[in-house]
């Protein structure tokens, strides 16, 4: 489980944005469009759930790409092409339903951008016609425009800070697009859990089917050990197992929004003891 490759793709002050092409032969020969892998950096560390965004048949690899913004990611990025992950497993969670849904709408924020990739690739593959927007806090930290642009029949762009294409946030064009246009057979939402869930308030007057690309926090990602539990139409659902996509007009997202900050305090100090490391970890297996 070799990286063979590794490109930033964003910085900032605060937080890099990072692509790893990792050789995992097995997983690129089997992985579908919405699959997601959970890897660990070393023998102590937490379990990384990540979508894979592509994969090399022929080299035997998949890519990655992630946020350091904790611990954990952190590390990961404190590894270098040439060094390897402790584990590697998957591919796990159900592919995406690839079908031709008419006009689709995919919406993505954030890091969420990387998980759109595959699923624009996949869905223009399959006959849709491909409107997507595409979020981010500013320019700097705006990934695979390009990329996805090249499968979109419209694209869209939003910064927080108006630093590129709209200022304000991906819902905003959303609700502005879809008052004039209503024929959409599907609206694919992936990125932070409050933008999922505004957008799936703004389809759901519309009777848009809406699909949210859920990445909850995960353990064992086998269901065993209910850490990525969520409710969707009253009932308890896995996120590792069930998901990773579900129904947004069906999530319980504040009660999965609550879930998800439970373990806020002990991330800040995690991510505390990794400054002070001053990003010098060592990885091995001693903790």
């Amino acid at each position: 489980m070799k990286i063979v490759n590794k490109v930033v793709l964003a910085e900032t002050a605060d937080t890099r944005i990072v692509r790893i092409d990792v050789e995992a032969a097995v997983i690129a020969a089997k992985a579908q469009p919405g699959q997601f892998i959970v890897l660990m950096v070393k023998q102590t560390g937490e379990r990384i759930p990540l979508t894979i965004v592509d994969k090399n048949q022929n080299k035997g690899t998949i890519t990655l790409i992630f946020q350091e913004i904790g611990y954990s990611t952190k590390l990961l990025g404190t590894l270098k092409q040439g060094d390897s992950l402790y584990s590697l497993v998957g591919p796990l969670g159900h592919p995406t339903l690839v079908k031709n849904y008419g006009k689709v709408f995919v919406v993505a924020g954030g890091v969420g951008i990387a998980e759109a990739l595959p699923l624009v690739k996949s869905l223009k593959e399959g006959g849709c016609l491909i409107y997507s927007i595409l979020g981010a806090k500013t320019k700097e930290l705006l990934i695979l425009k390009d990329e996805i642009g090249k499968y979109c029949d419209k694209l869209y762009v939003s910064t927080d800070d108006g630093s590129l294409g709209e200022k304000g946030f991906v819902s905003d064009i959303l609700e502005r697009v879809l008052r004039k246009e209503k024929d959409f057979g599907l609206v694919y939402c992936v990125g932070p859990l409050p933008m999922m869930k505004v957008v799936s308030q703004i389809t759901k007057p519309y009777n848009i089917k809406t699909t949210v690309c859920l990445n909850a926090i995960m353990l064992d990602a086998t269901g065993m050990c209910g850490g990525c539990r969520l409710i969707e139409a009253g009932k308890v659902k896995f996120c590792c197992v069930d998901g990773p996509e579900f129904d947004g007009h069906l999530v319980d997202f504040d009660e999965l929004m609550q879930r998800q900050d439970r373990f806020i305090n002990e991330e800040k100090r995690s991510l505390g003891k990794f400054k002070d490391k001053g990003h010098k970890c060592r990885l091995d297996n001693t903790g």
